[in-house]
C-alpha cells in the first residue's frame, strides 16, 4: 500500500485531547481531563482549566452568519440550476404548465387559469428575476433567455412585487425558497408594465385575455428573446 499522507494539501496535528467521565450515581457529575499531544501520544493529563476551555469555546463557536446559510433540506431537486450558500442565492427553472394568475381589475383581464411558458429562476431573500424559455428541455448553458411575458417585470428581469409582504429571512431550505418565490411571484397582482417594456410581440393584455379559463396552451412564438443565455445569468 502507498502511503498517500503527504499529497494532502492540508494535513492537522493533534495538539490535544480531552476525556470526559461520569459518575454512574445518580449525581450525574462529570469531569474532563485535558491532555496535550507530543506525536500523537497523549501526555501531561490534568483537569480541564478555566482558560482551556474558553479556548475550546472559541474554536467551537460558530459564526452567525454561517447560521444562515441556505442548505438543501434532502435530495436537491433537479431544477436546480445553480446556487451559492453563503448569499444564499439560487438559480432554477420550471417546466410549461397551467398556473391561477391574478390580475388588477384595471387591466379588465379576469383573473383564472392559464397555460404559462417554461421559466427560469433567479432568487435571493430579498429580490427575484425571471425569464422565459422556449421548451421544458433542461436547459443549457447556451440556452437562450427570453422576456418573461408578464406585467409587473423589469426588462432585466427583475420583478416589482408591489405590496406583496417578502418573507424569506428565516427560510433555510433551497426547495423553501424555491417554492416560496414562485408562491410570491404567482400569488401577487399582475397590474402593469415596467417603464413602457413589453415583454411579448404583441399585446400583453389580449395575450392573457386569450389564455384564461380556455385550456390553450402558450404561444411560445409570442416570446421576445434577450442578449443574455443561461450562462450570463449562472453563479
Amino acid at each position: 500500500m502507498e502511503d498517500i499522507t503527504n499529497s494532502f494539501a492540508n494535513y492537522f496535528d493533534p495538539t490535544c485531547a480531552l476525556v470526559f467521565y461520569q459518575c454512574k450515581t445518580g449525581f450525574n457529575e462529570t469531569y474532563v481531563e485535558y491532555f496535550d499531544m507530543e506525536n500523537g501520544i497523549p501526555i501531561n493529563p490534568h483537569p480541564l482549566s478555566v482558560n482551556e476551555g474558553k479556548r475550546l469555546a472559541t474554536a467551537l463557536q460558530v459564526d452567525e452568519e454561517n447560521l444562515n446559510l441556505l442548505k438543501s433540506s434532502g435530495i436537491i431537486n433537479s431544477n436546480l440550476l445553480s446556487f451559492d450558500a453563503k448569499s444564499a442565492t439560487i438559480v432554477w427553472y420550471t417546466k410549461a404548465q397551467f398556473r391561477d394568475l391574478h390580475f388588477s381589475s384595471h387591466l379588465g383581464i379576469k383573473s383564472g387559469k392559464a397555460h404559462t411558458p417554461p421559466m427560469v429562476w433567479v432568487a435571493d431573500r430579498e429580490t427575484l428575476k425571471v425569464f422565459a424559455l422556449s421548451t421544458s428541455r433542461k436547459p443549457t448553458i447556451n440556452t437562450p433567455l427570453y422576456n418573461a411575458p408578464y406585467f409587473n417585470v423589469y426588462a432585466d428581469g427583475s420583478v416589482c412585487m408591489g405590496t406583496v409582504d417578502i418573507s424569506t429571512a428565516e427560510t433555510g431550505s433551497i426547495d423553501q425558497l424555491m417554492k416560496l418565490w414562485e408562491n410570491y411571484f404567482f400569488n401577487s397582482y399582475f397590474s402593469h408594465l415596467m417603464s413602457d417594456h413589453n415583454p411579448v410581440k404583441r399585446n400583453c393584455v389580449m395575450l392573457w385575455e386569450n389564455l384564461i379559463d380556455n385550456g390553450k396552451l402558450f404561444p411560445t412564438e409570442m416570446l421576445v428573446k434577450t442578449s443574455q443565455k443561461l450562462k450570463d445569468i449562472l453563479l
